[in-house]
């Protein structure tokens, strides 16, 4: 469960949670194999996107907020866009500036919340599914490098979680994607056929 900087405030959280599902949907759009091994082991593509849609729909109801969509593991894609659809159309409603208080997690405005814990772990698992596929994630190394600044300042909190692996080691002359993914636990030399 991430618990990073939040986003710049030159973004509203709902744009910034629509620009990222429509990464993660150019993604999406290239799986060939939902089978496939992803980075996260004991995962395959299907489970990362089984992730998202699960996680924060149990993260939501923990506070009180049901999501309506049901999870078929058989078709990742289409659970996937009516997924990140009923997230969008919350961030873009009234109750998106309401109060939302998660028993673990604390409390704060919904979007933030969200923006904080689900919208962020959307960027990350980007990488995972990318990676699966064998295609580019087209993550924004500035980005992440933002992101990492401020999970850096959690970081025992982080790992004391059990959400992360142990840092992998990568150059320090590394772009914001890299040094982000090694940070989570993540080994950005990962190769499927490895």
């Amino acid at each position: 469960m991430p618990e990073p900087q939040d986003a710049p405030p030159s973004e509203p959280l709902a744009d910034r949670h629509r620009r990222l599902v429509w990464g993660f949907d150019a993604v999406v759009d290239q799986v060939r194999d939902w089978d496939a091994p992803t980075p996260v082991a004991a995962w395959r593509a299907r489970d990362v996107v089984l992730h998202l849609v699960t996680w924060s729909q149990g993260f939501l109801a923990a506070g009180g907020v049901d999501l309506v969509r049901q999870v078929d593991p058989e078709d990742p894609a289409t659970t996937w866009r009516d997924h990140a659809a009923e997230i969008q159309s919350l961030l873009e409603s009234d109750a998106a500036g309401e109060p939302f208080a998660h028993p673990y997690a604390g409390s704060g405005p919904l979007a933030e919340v969200i923006d904080r814990f689900y919208t962020t772990d959307v960027l990350m698992h980007t990488w995972d599914l990318a990676e699966s596929a064998g295609v580019a994630s087209g993550l924004d190394p500035v980005e992440c490098e933002h992101l990492l600044a401020g999970m850096s300042l959690s970081e025992q909190l982080l790992r004391d979680s059990g959400q992360y692996g142990p840092a992998v080691p990568v150059p320090a002359d590394s772009d914001g994607v890299t040094r982000l993914m090694g940070f989570i636990g993540r080994d950005p030399q990962w190769a499927a056929d490895a």
